[in-house]
């Protein structure tokens, strides 16, 4: 491995931040969250025209600029450093890897081209609280998740030789209430040849009803959706194990380019905590000054420093055939939430207005946690996955 970075990926990571820096201040991100998307088109926009950041990781036979997951990663730590909310990681990360690796060729020619563009926003739609383990984060991949013919999830019936009607309810899904496409996980078959699969629905179809939620961090947009005998279209083959296999594939990459946005936003954090307690004074001395302020800062310094190489080596481990991913989420996760709570703490009594920003790293921290955790669930699966604690011997 390379740990250099190349000068096409200091050049992303050097664009992006300035105009993010430009464009996403403190005032814009909160005028950006109270809009009906949850984000600034405009923005979403730049995003995608100057920088071709949608089709990033797509081919370009595809209209994508056909880099790798790391250059993906190295993007999103730049939206994590200003918490950025865009339909990025619904679209990029979670639902256009699935359509390449799952869609017919006439599925991919006719979806991918717009979503690189920008022009086409997806969002994935797992039924419940089961998203870490449909992407097997948490948990193996059974496939229980989508429904398993009970009640609740959504549940899919085939009409005629290719037509499908989905009904049933999904919530948290990120970006659900704005996509303009949503692959819907829905269960099929019922006992006699139960299965789950993937299957396309346009965001303004018949019967379909979508309402934002109120969500702990904003600038991450939920919706929940009501599928009331909605048009749905198979998203390639009727093939379960297929399904599940690309969806295990994916959570991995996912994990990666989160651990790596989870990093950006700690550093963020870190950084502003070190600014402040440079400037604030206390007992005539600025309290950076301090040995206590300075051993905490340097225990969260540390703590960063390691999950930043952690994401960056997940990130290319995934072009390697390498499941690093969860673990590397584990540790941007835990080390964000603590850099944004040392960060509430030392910034003192305006740290814990609502007011400040040193809420949003904190609130972001605890948002994915609940959405992609927890920690400890995280590397509990790793652990399992690698057969940490079988077969051992204890000698006394």
């Amino acid at each position: 491995m390379d740990a250099s970075f190349t000068a096409e990926q200091d050049e992303i990571r050097r664009t992006l931040r300035e105009l993010l820096q430009k464009r996403c201040g403190s005032a814009e991100l909160r005028a950006a969250v109270d809009t009906p998307a949850g984000h600034d088109p405009a923005l979403w926009t730049a995003l995608a025209r100057q920088l071709g950041l949608p089709g990033l990781a797509l081919p370009e036979a595809y209209g994508g600029v056909g880099c790798s997951v790391t250059e993906l990663a190295l993007a999103a730590e730049e939206t994590g450093r200003f918490l950025a909310p865009s339909p990025l990681l619904a679209t990029a990360v979670l639902a256009a890897p699935l359509v390449l690796a799952l869609g017919t060729e006439t599925q991919r020619a006719r979806l991918l081209p717009r979503i690189a563009a920008g022009s086409l926003t997806a969002a994935l739609a797992v039924p419940g609280t089961a998203l870490t383990t449909a992407l097997t984060l948490t948990g193996p991949n059974g496939g229980e998740w989508a429904g398993g013919g009970r009640a609740g999830g959504v549940q899919a019936r085939q009409v005629g030789d290719s037509g499908w009607r989905l009904y049933g309810q999904v919530a948290q899904v990120l970006d659900g209430h704005s996509a303009e496409l949503l692959l819907v996980a829905a269960h099929a078959g019922g006992f006699a040849r139960s299965r789950t699969l993937l299957f396309l629905v346009a965001g303004d179809a018949a019967g379909l009803v979508r309402v934002r939620q109120t969500s702990l961090d904003a600038t991450r947009s939920q919706a929940r959706l009501e599928l009331r005998d909605v048009e749905g279209e198979l998203l390639g083959a009727d093939d379960s194990q297929q399904t599940l296999r690309e969806l295990s594939a994916a959570g991995d990459t996912v994990a990666a380019v989160l651990a790596a946005e989870a990093v950006g936003a700690a550093d963020r954090a870190l950084e502003r905590t070190v600014q402040y307690v440079k400037q604030r004074e206390q007992f005539g001395r600025a309290i950076g000054s301090f040995q206590a302020v300075k051993h905490r800062l340097a225990d969260v310094y540390v703590q960063v420093q390691g999950a930043k190489s952690a994401a960056y080596y997940a990130a290319w481990a995934t072009g390697q055939g390498e499941r690093a991913g969860g673990l590397a989420l584990a540790q941007g996760l835990e080390a964000l939430r603590t850099a944004a709570a040392e960060g509430i703490q030392l910034h003192g009594g305006i740290g814990f207005t609502w007011e400040h920003d040193a809420h949003l790293y904190f609130k972001r921290a605890a948002g994915d946690e609940l959405l992609f955790g927890p920690v400890h669930r995280l590397r509990a699966h790793a652990a399992e996955g690698a057969h940490l604690f079988e077969n051992r011997e204890v000698t006394v």
